[in-house]
């Protein structure tokens, strides 16, 4: 038992809750280990007798909306991040919700972003009981500090899928902010003035929700194509004269890194997938959109252009260095979950090679299988890795739960997964005895790529033998770890913890991998 919650050892050797927020939890038994069972959720019957026979279904407001569609206390609204930091609509939602004298709400973002620091005021306020959801900076504080008065969940893109597919998550009202929609709710992310390429994120809640409100700023006459979210999903149509700050739908880290030592592991991990003959004709490869990732893509572009290799597809999310690849000719496609530049927007609306995708065909593990599985390589990060392999995304090395998991543990099922870190941050190592936080299993971890060189799982003997007598970097995991602790002055201390629990981490199956505990220095 800790502060009455009562824990059990996992798989992993992890202390996880038997409960969370009123639900049973099935502890983490192992990757694959889990059967599941039973029949996909499903939204209710609705009679088309019930809805306009010409289609319109504008009302005057949200509020209007919300109302008509029920809104009482302790129900779940969802809202979607396509919008990144420049979203207005999910604290539209929460806010009149407030006006209307609700409370005890579960928010359930797809990611929660600094815009949304306001819900703080809230969850205080009791207007929100809870997140599930990704949160990023001060709402992952907030809930480090043990304020917040249910767990957070935190899931990845397609454990968000499956949560809601699986009836682990039921929907009440899904509130979609749509950069274009028609009347009858027919949207699409790649036109109007807030565009921000794909809304597959968003198209889980309108398939599953009892409610569905889409809301714009550009109404277009029937039909809205192409459309991401169809409009016979959908209740109501709310216009509004922004859904947020186009300027801040682009992600801040979309800039190749200058730095010297980031410089070279990106050269070291697009080496590793060339000479290991990972870069071949018809492969593929995702990375992120930090920059370290970006620099690897355009190491790998100018090694694919040499050896005159094309890759079939590559995934996104997609920035301007995936665009590129496109336009030159060096790959057939870019199947894309969410697009962090305007170039990638630009190009989603104007290229039909160009595919937005959802987290249903990407990475839905409790499915008929997921496309994931088909990547040959994918390049991650992380803040935390240790001797075994295991990462940590969501935590810091005080910590403090300061981030999501985003696709990042669904990518962990590609040919070769590779995480791609500076060997340490502020003179902190980054490569641990053991990881504050269990994000990814170390069996899932294929190499560890920093500055000081390439470590490879020894559980990939096949990689081990294809590097013999190549010119990289390799080396075992502790040598790198023990230089880079010379270097920074010993080992880093373990961060000091208060045994309550704050957050859960779920794997993709909807197992519970590991607990986040409050930090110490905050408080309730």
């Amino acid at each position: 038992m800790s502060n009455g919650v009562e824990l059990v050892k996992n798989a992993a050797g992890r202390a996880v809750p038997t409960e969370v927020n009123g639900r049973k939890q099935v502890a983490f038994p192992g990757v694959g280990k889990h059967q599941v069972e039973g029949s996909k959720a499903a939204p209710p019957i609705r009679a088309a007798r019930d809805y306009p026979a010409n289609g319109d279904k504008r009302v005057a407001d949200l509020e209007t909306a919300l109302r008509q569609c029920g809104l009482r206390d302790g129900m779940t609204i969802s809202n979607h991040h396509h919008l990144r930091d420049g979203d207005a609509v999910a604290l539209m939602a929460l806010q009149t919700a407030a006006r209307m004298g609700v409370r005890d709400l579960m928010w359930f973002p797809s990611a929660s972003f600094p815009a949304q620091a306001a819900v703080i005021e809230l969850m205080e306020a009791g207007v929100v009981h809870h997140i599930e959801g990704s949160m990023n900076g001060p709402l992952g504080d907030y809930c480090s500090q043990g304020k917040m008065r249910g767990l957070g969940v935190l899931r990845s893109h397609g454990g968000r899928w499956q949560a809601i597919q699986d009836g682990e998550v039921h929907i009440d009202i899904a509130v979609i902010a749509a950069p274009t929609a028609d009347a009858f709710g027919n949207a699409t992310g790649t036109q109007g003035k807030s565009a921000c390429g794909s809304l597959g994120f968003a198209l889980a809640d309108s398939m599953y929700a009892d409610h569905v409100i889409v809301v714009t700023d550009n109404l277009v006459p029937f039909p809205c194509v192409p459309w991401q979210i169809q409009g016979n999903n959908v209740d109501y149509v709310v216009q509004v004269p922004s859904i947020g700050d186009p300027a801040k739908i682009v992600s801040g880290t979309t800039q190749i890194t200058r730095s010297p030592d980031r410089l070279k592991i990106a050269e070291y991990v697009a080496r590793f997938i060339r000479d290991t003959g990972i870069m071949r004709d018809g492969f593929s490869f995702q990375a992120g959109a930090g920059g370290i990732a970006l620099a690897f893509v355009d190491y790998l572009r100018r090694m694919m252009k040499d050896a005159e290799v094309k890759a079939r597809f590559v995934r996104g999310g997609s920035t301007r260095y995936l665009v590129e690849l496109l336009r030159e000719g060096l790959t057939d496609y870019i199947l894309d979950g969410q697009t962090f530049d305007l170039a990638g927007v630009e190009s989603m609306a104007r290229d039909p090679r160009h595919i937005a995708t959802s987290p249903f065909t990407s990475y839905n593990y409790n499915g008929k299988g997921f496309f994931n599985q088909m990547v040959d390589a994918v390049v991650l990060g992380a803040t935390e890795v240790d001797l075994n392999f295991n990462a940590n995304v969501v935590t810091h090395s005080d910590g403090r739960l300061l981030h999501g998991i985003g696709g990042w543990q669904n990518c962990l099922f590609a040919g070769c997964t590779i995480l791609a870190v500076p060997s340490f941050r502020d003179r902190i190592p980054v490569i641990v005895d053991a990881v504050t936080t269990l994000t990814g299993p170390g069996e899932m971890i294929d190499v560890v790529a920093t500055e000081r060189g390439i470590a490879i799982n020894p559980r990939r003997q096949d990689l081990i033998d294809r590097v013999k007598g190549l010119p990289l970097p390799v080396r075992r995991i502790e040598e790198i770890q023990r230089e880079v602790e010379r270097i920074c002055g010993g080992k880093p201390q373990r961060p000091r913890l208060r045994q309550n629990p704050v957050a859960v981490v779920k794997w993709v199956d909807g197992t519970v991998l590991d607990t986040v505990w409050q930090a110490v220095g905050g408080g309730i």
